[in-house]
C-alpha cells in the first residue's frame, strides 16, 4: 500500500544542508495501523506530508497504492490525493466561518464527487449529530478534532494520516479519537499517526521511532 525507498529530505539554511529525512525506507501493508513515534523536530511530519503526495523528497521514490505520486503530475497528484488519503492535522485546520456540515463537505468538492448525502451518517458516527449547523469555535478542542477526522473520511479514502491528532487534547477526548481511527482501520483501512507519545501504541499493530531523520522500527 505504501512503499517508501531510500527517502530524503534535505533543506538549505544559510550555514548547512539539513536532512529531515534520511534515506527512509519503509514498508506499510494495507490495513495496518502504524504509530510513528518521535520527539520534535524528528522528521514526523515531514515524512507524512511526502507519503501525502504534499511534499516532493529531494531524494528517493514513494508509491501509494501501487503509484509513484511523485511521477505524477501536481493536478493529477491532487486528484489521486483526494481519492486515497485522508489527511488529519492536529490544528484541525476548519474554516471558521463555515459549519459543521459545511467544513466535512469541502473534502467532496476537492474530490470532485458529491458525497454530501453521506455527511449525516458521518456525523452520526462521530458523535457530532448535534453540532452540524454549529461554527468551529462553539466546539471544544476533541469535537473539532473529530470534524477534521470526519472530513477525512468522506472520500472513503484508502489511508488516513494523522499529524499529532491528539496533541491539543485530553486523555479522554484524545482515547475517543484514536478509537475512531482504529475503527477504520478494523474496517480495512490503513492508518498512519505521528505522536511524540504513547497515545496510539495500544491500538497500532506496528509501532515505529523516528530519530533525526532515521526510521527505527521498536515493534
Amino acid at each position: 500500500m505504501i512503499v517508501l525507498d531510500n527517502v530524503t529530505k534535505t533543506y538549505a539554511t544559510h550555514a548547512r544542508q539539513v536532512d529531515a529525512l534520511a534515506g527512509v525506507g519503509l514498508t506499510i501493508p494495507a490495513g495496518e495501523f502504524v504509530a510513528l513515534r518521535g520527539p520534535s523536530g524528528s522528521g514526523k511530519t515531514t515524512l507524512l506530508m511526502v507519503i501525502a503526495g504534499m511534499l516532493r523528497p529531494s531524494a528517493g521514490t514513494v508509491k501509494v497504492a501501487e503509484r509513484d505520486i511523485y511521477a505524477l503530475g501536481q493536478q493529477e497528484r491532487a486528484r489521486f490525493r483526494a481519492r486515497h488519503i485522508g489527511f488529519v492535522f492536529q490544528m484541525f485546520h476548519l474554516v471558521p466561518y463555515l459549519n459543521i456540515s459545511e467544513n466535512i463537505k469541502l473534502a467532496a468538492r476537492a474530490d470532485g464527487t458529491d458525497r454530501s448525502g453521506e455527511i449525516p451518517g458521518l456525523l452520526d458516527q462521530l458523535g457530532l449529530t448535534g453540532r452540524a449547523t454549529h461554527k468551529p469555535a462553539e466546539l471544544s478542542a476533541g469535537e473539532k478534532q473529530r470534524t477534521a477526522i470526519a472530513r477525512a473520511l468522506l472520500n472513503r479514502p484508502q489511508i488516513i494520516l494523522a499529524d499529532e491528532p491528539t496533541g491539543n487534547l485530553d486523555p479522554e477526548n484524545a482515547a475517543t479519537v484514536m478509537k475512531h481511527l482504529a475503527n477504520f482501520q478494523r474496517g480495512g483501512g490503513t492508518v498512519v499517526v505521528a505522536t511524540h507519545g504513547p497515545a496510539a501504541d495500544e491500538f497500532a499493530t506496528r509501532v515505529v521511532t523516528l530519530r533525526d531523520g532515521r526510521l527505527d522500527e521498536t515493534a
